[in-house]
């Protein structure tokens, strides 16, 4: 129906002129405006009543709620309606007619929220279009109001997805909004919420849709995380809120850009989906390395804990992964940067333990051992390079830079591998056991070739460190389970190395793995107990596993006891730490053969004192007996014998008065009075084995066993350990000896002839009584002497042997020389080296 406009009367009948047409110009003006009027489209009357003459006066309520009503009855019209008001909206901005551009968007926002039909989409691309014309203004004002109204619309929840709507300007828009530096810091902090709440509003609309991916792609990411990191960082620190998201008030969250920007963040990453995590995790790295907050890494360790409190539990392997491969990507740059990564790493993985870590574990451990060994490489080579002046400054301090590093390492290593499920640690000891170098093998599998001899010894402290941390806590039910022999002897190797600190680590290692009850704590610091009993220790009946493990392996752990209790480089560590595996190894895996075995080892530990054929200091000479005083007086108490401790508790009297430098309280003190020589003391101040083999006899403890001296069995150690023998004394004299020296000049090794040894060699009476003396010490030795220890010494030769005689082979059977050349490696290298054919050396029988 058409509208139409009336005239007076009065007015019609007024004289007027005529145009040129013959008409009146009133009338011709009133017939054009009826004829507009009448062709104006009703949506358009209807909007444009509901703007007022004066915009102060706001919308008119009465024509809006005529147009709300008018698009739900016609919703296919809200596309027009849309497309108009935008088309007014465009006008007043380029205008500059605020109070219009207010109104309009007012009733967009009422329309969007009263209309949920199927033809709103249509409109929403209006709506979008006037949204960006505001945001594209230059006035915040239009900028926060284009802002709250897309809000408005992220908070609707569309029946069905739009899946050709992007929102990449927004994302842009926004994204530079959180970086806004108006000159008004309120303004500036009022447009930078409005960026945020735009990015959460985006987030919002975007990731619940399946199909509509685009959010998370890596172009949106890279604007997204680090507008919002931006804000977290640079607005002044808040009240950290680690652990699951707060629920800050709504003040908070408008007045504090980065409560807004933590809570957004945490929002984004708790949508994060499995082929997502990637994408929302990379931007991280790239906004804490372009501002270069590793060093210090507050923010970054905040970072990561909102991250890993954020994402899906299943989920952290992944960040885990990321960290690992940026620890990776950036292994050249300087140290505290390393470190700082590093201790980022060591927050995800306190979070993420005992969770999902997944496949990555060997993988962390492996890139972890691979950074130590860089760091001590560096280390190294710093040292060598450094000279004298400023440079050595520098050199100190990158020194003290990577030991911050090589710290942060095994502290991660350390928590990581504790926090693992007892097989996966198991795995991870054999695995770290398997990196650690030691001097003639090559079974570890840590490349060393770089490092050099203080560079290896560093990375051996490194590595066992590592693993100390590892096993802390460690409890097997059986020590079979702790000790596996493939683990047993690499582990036990180092401790016979010419280094304390080595041997300190190891034995700790081995305290780890055997203190099943805790009783370590107990027994710490080498000392006499007036009464054991008083320590309340813990122990159970030895299961029969342990008891064949003892067995298998019982001569191999004293031998490493009694050899490292001769080293010449103790310290009171030492002696403190060998105590201490004495005393666990009679707790947890003592039965009588155990104790009779360790009784005999203690009496060889003080006759090796006295005695000293290694040509000790009369430190370690008395350190060694009061080391032996001490477990004797732990052993004697352990095993309730009254007649054991009884002769025990008169030798540490007697001492006590006679010979306090034999004590540990004593010898261990900074000024202790050191005795000249030990061969004139009483004694009554030794611990004699016929007394204790007496007091043990009638407790059901074999007598004969306690008779035989304990004397360690010979194995390869020796040699892999560096300690000089006569056998590598051998070794090293046929080594020497070039192959083209004549044998006229050979030089035969003969004995000096002197009266004394004539008169030796004429004097046979005294060869027969040796001989029969010997037979009988053998005799005896067999009869009397534990079959282990008999096997194990026989096992022993016989791989003494073969290795002697592989040697022997390998240097006398060589192959012949080739024109196309010979191996030979050098410095780690190979090489070939050509011999012509006129020089080689054919045999006699091979020419004609």
């Amino acid at each position: 129906m058409k509208d139409y406009v009336q005239v007076p009367a009065a007015e019609l009948e007024k004289p007027y002129e005529l145009t040129s047409t013959g008409e009146s110009p009133t009338l011709l003006c009133l017939r054009v405006c009826c004829c507009c009027s009448a062709l104006r489209p009703r949506y358009k009357r209807l909007v444009d009543n509901i703007f007022p003459e004066d915009p102060k006066d706001g919308l008119v309520k009465a024509d809006m709620e005529k147009l709300t009503f008018y698009a739900v009855s016609a919703p296919e019209k809200l596309d027009r309606i849309g497309s108009y008001l935008a088309e007014r909206l465009s006008r007043d901005v380029v205008r500059h007619r605020t109070g219009y551009v207010l109104i309009a968007m007012e009733a967009l926002d009422q329309l969007l929220m009263a209309c949920h039909s199927q033809s709103i989409k249509p409109f929403v691309e209006s709506f979008l279009h006037m949204v960006a014309k505001l945001l594209e203004s230059g006035e915040p004002k239009l900028q926060v109001l284009g802002t709250n109204s897309f809000v408005k619309f992220a908070n609707i929840e569309e029946d069905t997805p739009s899946y050709h709507r992007r929102y990449d300007f927004f994302v842009s828009r926004f994204s530079a909004m959180c970086h806004s530096y108006h000159s008004d810091p309120e303004t500036r902090t009022e447009i930078r919420i409005a960026g945020i709440r735009g990015i959460q509003g985006v987030v919002r609309k975007t990731v619940n849709d399946e199909l509509r991916a685009t959010i998370w792609e890596p172009q949106h990411m890279d604007k997204i995380v680090p507008s919002l990191l931006f804000n977290m960082q640079k607005i002044e620190e808040v009240d950290s809120r680690i652990g699951p998201p707060p629920s800050p008030s709504a003040a908070d969250k408008e007045e504090n850009p980065a409560v807004l920007a933590e809570n957004c963040f945490r929002e984004l990453l708790g949508r994060a989906s499995f082929g997502n995590m990637n994408n929302a995790v990379r931007p991280v790295f790239a906004h804490l390395d372009h501002h270069k907050l590793w060093d210090p890494n507050e923010f970054a360790v905040h970072c990561f804990k909102i991250i890993m409190y954020s994402i899906q539990a299943q989920y952290s392997h992944h960040v885990i992964q990321e960290i690992l491969g940026h620890l990776d990507a950036c292994k050249k740059d300087s140290p505290r940067v390393r470190a700082g990564i590093i201790q980022v790493l060591l927050e995800a993985v306190a979070i993420a333990a005992k969770g999902s870590i997944g496949p990555t574990v060997l993988e962390v451990f492996n890139t972890l051992l691979k950074h130590l060994r860089l760091s001590v490489e560096f280390e190294a080579n710093d040292l060598q390079g450094g000279s004298i002046g400023s440079a050595n400054l520098n050199t100190s301090s990158k020194d003290s830079d990577e030991k911050i590093v090589q710290n942060a390492i095994i502290q991660t290593i350390g928590f990581f591998g504790s926090n693992l499920p007892d097989y996966q640690r198991s795995e991870i000891m054999m695995f770290i056991m398997g990196k650690v170098p030691v001097f003639g093998t090559s079974t570890h599998t840590l490349d060393i070739s770089q490092l050099g001899d203080l560079g290896t010894r560093r990375i051996q402290i490194m590595l066992l460190r590592s693993l100390l941390m590892v096993t802390s806590g460690y409890k097997a039910k059986t020590i079979v389970t702790a000790l596996p022999g493939s683990f047993l002897d690499p582990l036990l190797s180092p401790s016979l190395m010419e280094d304390y600190e080595l041997r300190q680590l190891v034995l700790e290692v081995m305290h780890n793995l055997m203190d099943r009850h805790d009783n370590r704590a107990k027994l710490r610091g080498i000392r006499i107990i007036p009464d054991v009993a008083d320590l309340k220790i813990k122990r159970e009946k030895i299961c029969r596993q342990d008891t064949s493990f003892m067995k298998k392996n019982g001569q191999q752990l004293y031998r490493h006891i009694y050899l490292g209790c001769k080293e010449e480089d103790n310290v009171q560590k030492n002696y403190e730490l060998l105590y201490t595996s004495l005393a666990l190894i009679t707790i947890e895996l003592a039965n009588e053969e155990v104790v009779t075995d360790l009784i005999r080892l203690a009496i060889a530990l003080q006759d090796s004192a006295i005695i000293n054929e290694d040509n000790l200091s009369m430190f370690h000479r008395c350190g060694i007996m009061a080391l032996v005083a001490a477990y004797l007086n732990f052993v004697s108490q352990m095993i309730a014998v009254p007649a054991f401790c009884q002769h025990v508790s008169k030798v540490i009297e007697i001492r006590t008065m006679d010979a306090p430098y034999f004590l540990p309280e004593h010898i261990f003190r900074d000024k202790c009075m050191l005795p000249k020589s030990l061969e004139k003391h009483d004694k009554n101040l030794y611990f004699l084995t016929n007394k204790i083999a007496e007091s043990l006899g009638g407790s059901g403890y074999s007598v004969e066993r306690l008779s035989v001296p304990y004397v360690p069995q010979v194995t390869d150690e020796d040699r892999l350990s560096r300690r000089k023998s006569i056998v590598d004394t051998v070794s090293i004299q046929v080594d020497i000896l070039p192959n083209s020296i004549p044998s006229d000049d050979v030089v035969s090794n003969t004995e000096e002839i002197t009266f004394e040894a004539l008169k030796k060699a004429i004097d046979t009476s005294g060869m027969e009584e040796q001989e029969k003396e010997k037979r009988r010490l053998v005799i005896e030795k067999f009869q009397k002497a534990p079959f282990e220890e008999i096997a194990a010494q026989c096992e022993s030769k016989a791989n003494l042997l073969h290795d002697r005689l592989a040697q022997i082979l390998e240097l006398t059977i060589r192959p012949p020389p080739s024109p196309s050349g010979t191996l030979t490696i050098t410095s780690g290298h190979a090489q070939y080296q050509s011999v012509p054919v006129y020089e080689m050396k054919f045999p006699d029988l091979c020419v004609y």
